[in-house]
């Protein structure tokens, strides 16, 4: 242990410990700009400067540590006046229109600068554009860019892209994409991890906001049928922004919102989540009974982040992913075909949107392979969790006074392995006990598959599914998945069935999720999931009564030639940009 005083007060801390880390223990706040702990602890900012007795200069807190003995004050005058002196630098180069800016009440920035009250004093603004493609579902807008390298720093030591890196020298030196690429060039897996991680509005997802909710919008016009749909993931994070607690934001509050937002009809995605562990659940039993005829392992296929990553990285082990479309698009092409069919209502006339945690999802849908009905997407239009709540917030609602509601049927019921979906594990999970009863006609305990549960990066297990050893793998966070790949290829590891998700601790976590600063929320949202799932009268998805009654009236049964029409894809139908073409193993 290290002593230290810091603003006068005694206290120990662990050898090794930075000046920052410390302070933090202290409760002894130093504001920051550019730090993640363990990813980015560059000092680039400056704003984490410190005063320690008998040094002259200001120190970085964030990448220096303690010393026996030393005296810091984070607090003092002359630390004051350093760090506005280097927010009006870091301002002179920034787009400071926020009322208009997405991160505007939620921008470490603004909350750094606002706290310093240096008054109206600024230095003269010199604000550099870069052109952008709008249509593109991750936007980067220089204008905003505070060059703090974390966005760099996530999608190389978390994701393992490396789709940022520095541009340009001196007092050019920005972010861009990286070789020189456009952005469409690039191999992006569309995480959206670089956006929850960036302190400014510099990255953001594309606002898909207007054809829905404008003057002009669907569910003002109403010149179509207006069907959403909802995610397990975002159940757990939209009341984030109110404050609500857990236990009064329930699954049918969310419904009613919906409902008050004009939506004919609302639905939850869950349903098609139990409809995809019919499929793929199916579709693994089928593999396993001809092993010779397949690659292994069989990877899951619900996470479009992670298949743009498995394209471009790995294209010659794309035939180990399921054909199962994602629970977005299952639900999307049973809604323009099954339910269409049921109120009697052309494919064309009915206008779907979904509410994901997801950036990737916007790119998804708009894939040439997700057009059941030949009448356009599946899904038209995507909106994050970020993009709900800032259209609720618009709308005045009186979020104590949201009525609860019933989600629609037929596509509107899901089981708790449905509801865990939303985190690292829980569809690997849900799909182990449907795969148990199908293979076995009996179910098993319901929390028999808990080890596959956590946020660690990377978990495995062996199931014993009717005589069979069944060994399983569970990843989150691409970079993750690139290390169990390559163990896979070294012949060090060998699986049967994995579950990858592309954001850390999976949906919980995605990119279009609310931003914390500071704080990383996928642990206690998947903690509510599973409290969801174990609260859930029905915790199998081979029991959910929607579910096998559109096999009985439309799809005829797992795997039948109708499921495979609307519910399979075919993931060489189209390309990442740039990726290698190799030839299967």
């Amino acid at each position: 242990m290290v002593n230290i005083k810091i603003n006068d007060v005694p206290i120990s801390v662990e050898e090794g410990t930075t000046i920052l880390e410390a302070c933090r223990e202290a409760k002894m706040i130093v504001p920051t700009l550019c730090y993640l702990k363990d990813i980015n602890e560059i000092g680039a900012c400056r704003v984490c400067v410190v005063e320690i007795k008998g040094i002259e200069r200001l120190v970085t807190s964030c990448n220096n540590t303690v010393k026996e003995g030393m005296e810091i004050y984070t607090n003092s005058p002359k630390v004051r006046d350093a760090r506005r002196i280097n927010i009006k630098l870091i301002l002179s180069q920034h787009n400071c229109f926020c009322p208009t800016c997405v991160r505007s009440g939620n921008c470490q920035l603004q909350k750094v600068a606002n706290d310093l009250e240096f008054g109206s004093g600024t230095f003269k603004q010199h604000i550099t554009e870069e052109k952008w493609p709008m249509d593109f579902p991750l936007i980067r807008d220089e204008s905003k860019c505070i060059k703090c390298m974390r966005c760099i720093q996530i999608c190389d030591k978390v994701q393992s892209l490396k789709v940022w890196d520095i541009a340009k020298t001196g007092s050019r030196t920005t972010v861009n994409v990286s070789l020189g690429r456009n952005i469409k060039e690039a191999d992006c897996a569309l995480c959206g991890q670089c956006i929850t991680h960036c302190p400014v509005a510099a990255l953001s997802g594309r606002d898909d906001k207007r054809p829905v909710f404008s003057q002009n919008g669907m569910l003002n016009t109403r010149r179509k049928t207006t069907v959403v749909q909802v995610a397990p993931a975002v159940r757990t994070a939209w009341a984030e922004a109110f404050r609500l607690s857990r236990k009064f934001a329930s699954p049918e509050r969310l419904a009613g919102a919906l409902r008050l937002m004009g939506f004919d009809y609302v639905f939850d995605t869950t349903y098609a989540a139990d409809l995809t562990i019919m499929e793929e659940g199916s579709e693994f039993l089928e593999r396993l009974k001809h092993k010779e005829d397949y690659q292994w392992p069989m990877f899951t296929s619900c996470c479009p982040g992670w298949i743009r990553f498995l394209k471009s990285q790995y294209p010659d082990m794309v035939d180990c992913l399921s054909t199962a479309k994602s629970p977005q698009q299952m639900q999307g092409a049973i809604i323009k075909n099954y339910f269409a069919d049921k109120i009697h209502e052309d494919p064309e006339n009915i206008f779907s949107v979904s509410i994901m945690p997801c950036i990737a999802k916007k790119a998804e849908c708009a894939l040439p392979t997700m057009d059941s009905t030949g009448t356009g997407p599946d899904v038209d239009v995507v909106l994050n969790t970020r993009e709900f709540v800032d259209y609720m917030k618009s709308l005045n609602i009186d979020v104590y006074g949201l009525p609860e509601d019933r989600f629609d049927s037929p596509c509107g019921e899901g089981t708790g392995a449905a509801v865990i979906f939303g985190t690292t594990g829980g569809v690997m999970e849900a799909a182990l006990r449907s795969c148990y009863y199908l293979a076995t006609g009996e179910n098993p305990d319901p929390d028999a598959f808990h080890s596959v549960r956590g946020m660690d990066g990377w978990k495995e297990a062996s199931i014993d599914i009717a005589g069979t050893e069944v060994k399983v793998a569970v990843v989150s966070g691409l970079g993750n998945a690139r290390k169990l790949i390559e163990a896979i290829r070294r012949g060090e590891v060998f699986y049967h069935f994995v579950e990858v998700m592309a954001c850390p601790g999976g949906c919980v976590g995605g990119g279009g999720q609310p931003i914390h600063e500071g704080k990383e929320m996928a642990e206690i949202r998947s903690k509510n999931l599973y409290f969801l799932d174990s609260h859930n009268e029905r915790r199998f998805s081979h029991e959910n009564p929607e579910v096998l009654k559109t096999y009985e009236e439309y799809l005829e049964k797992p795997l039948s030639r109708m499921s495979h029409k609307l519910l399979h894809t075919d993931h060489h139908a189209w390309d990442m940009p740039l990726a290698p073409k190799l030839k299967k193993r």
